[in-house]
């Protein structure tokens, strides 16, 4: 869109996450070699809700829940160990409360 920006990028396993100034893009590669690629754009002011589950101490993945209007599951993106979910958390606070 006219005037926006990605801030803030996160590679994960085969998907990515994408914060622009307006919204969250999140990419979701399918199928056995990813050629099939879905792109689903959520305005930030559709997000409800969002939960993150930080890694254990033997787990490496942490997990984001979004939660939007009008739908009662929420959708889940894994994070590996090289992102710090606790900054993704932090990102997503900020974008709501614009």
């Amino acid at each position: 869109m006219n005037g926006e920006q990605i801030e803030h990028a996160y590679r994960l396993v085969r998907d990515a996450v994408l914060f622009t100034n307006r919204r969250p893009i999140l990419i979701d590669k399918q199928g056995l070699f990813g050629k099939k690629v879905e792109y689903l754009s959520i305005p930030y002011k559709s997000v409800v809700r969002f939960s993150v589950e930080s890694a254990g101490h033997f787990d490496l993945e942490a997990e984001l829940k979004l939660w939007t209007s009008g739908m009662s599951n929420p959708i889940q993106k894994t994070f590996g160990k090289a992102v710090n979910i606790y900054e993704v958390q932090g990102l997503l606070a900020e974008y709501m409360g614009r």
